[in-house]
């Protein structure tokens, strides 16, 4: 399983590290309309988002388009003492962000901006894969697992779980772990995906595959992504 884990990890980071610059910033277009429509649709007030990394699909667009609708949004910074844990402070035009020990970028810590997890209404969270069932696959740090375990318990308790992502990144199903937080939904450059209701919005799996795959990966390699039997 762990080993499945890895090879999984490592062949879809070179699926979305292979898109070019041009075909990002139009993903990255095409996500912003939709997570703006989802937002507005479902009256989202708070909501935690992340800054692209390693080829991760950039949410700039939707944050440009939320603060001008007045919706707040809320970047994760690890937790000064229980590392393993993510808080979500306000993320503004004029925000000092810092590095933090990974590397990663992150807003220096103020209270008076601070929210805690379960204040937020959705999280749009990153990934590495995605399956129709909500499953996600991440980078295997597990911050957002333990952060949001509560969900495991509480599964109707906000916030809403949103996994964004490139379409090219979906898996046919993905292991999973005991500790594993499934997604409340997934959101692509042209698909909402409602697991629980068994609801996709958007073209067919096909279409997608054709108008995405060639960006991602060659076509001659896409069936070396499928499990292990």
């Amino acid at each position: 399983m762990k080993q499945e884990r890895r090879r999984l990890r490592r062949e879809l980071r070179l699926r979305r590290r292979a898109l070019s610059g041009r075909q990002q910033r139009e993903a990255a277009r095409r996500l912003g309309h939709q997570l703006t429509r989802l937002a507005s649709q479902s009256r989202f007030r708070h909501v935690g988002i992340y800054l692209p990394n390693d080829g991760e699909i950039d949410l700039r667009p939707f944050v440009s388009e939320a603060r001008r609708r007045g919706i707040h949004v809320y970047l994760p910074v690890l937790h000064p003492i229980l590392g393993n844990l993510l808080w979500f402070f306000r993320y503004e035009p004029d925000t000092r962000l810092i590095p933090n020990h990974l590397g990663i970028p992150e807003p220096r810590r103020a209270e008076n901006q601070r929210r805690p997890a379960w204040a937020l209404d959705a999280v749009f969270m990153p990934l590495v894969g995605f399956d129709h069932r909500g499953e996600r696959l991440g980078m295997g740090g597990g911050f957002y697992d333990r952060t949001f375990a509560f969900k495991k318990v509480e599964p109707n308790r906000p916030p809403v779980l949103i996994g964004v992502a490139h379409d090219c990144q979906e898996m046919d199903t993905l292991p999973t772990q005991p500790w594993d937080v499934p997604l409340n939904r997934i959101v692509t450059p042209t698909r909402r995906v409602d697991p629980k209701n068994h609801r996709i919005e958007g073209p067919e799996s096909g279409a997608i595959t054709r108008w995405f795959g060639r960006a991602c990966i060659p076509e001659s390699r896409q069936g070396r992504l499928r499990l292990k039997r």
